[in-house]
């Protein structure tokens, strides 16, 4: 089985995600966008917030296991298992990058 090799800014993302909200919103530049669960959050200040609400409510691991191109996006399968409803579940986090940061991250399923 290969190594799925990840753009550093989004190799930094999931790494972050395992250490701690601010880990995670210093991947982001400063005015990125975060939609997750219908809600959207803007600025790093709203994307650590985020992180640490979504912490505090779910334990949970990722592991992208592919990656594909859709013109400016670049989109990342992972297989995310935890304790939240629907347990274990595939999503898709749509990337688009800018100057080494995440500009915006969507994730659906």
């Amino acid at each position: 089985m290969s190594t799925l090799i990840l753009p550093a800014p989004i190799a930094a993302y999931f790494a972050a995600d395992r250490q701690n909200a601010e880990a995670l919103a210093r991947c982001f530049t400063p005015q990125a966008i975060v939609k997750d669960e219908g809600r959207t959050h803007t600025g790093r200040r709203a994307i650590q917030e985020w992180k640490s609400a979504t912490s505090t409510q779910y334990a949970y691991t990722v592991e992208p296991f592919a990656l594909d191109y859709a013109g400016e996006f670049q989109v990342v399968r992972a297989h995310v298992a935890g304790n939240f409803p629907g347990s274990p579940v595939d999503l898709r986090y749509r990337f688009r990058l800018e100057r080494g940061l995440i500009a915006s991250l969507e994730i659906t399923a």
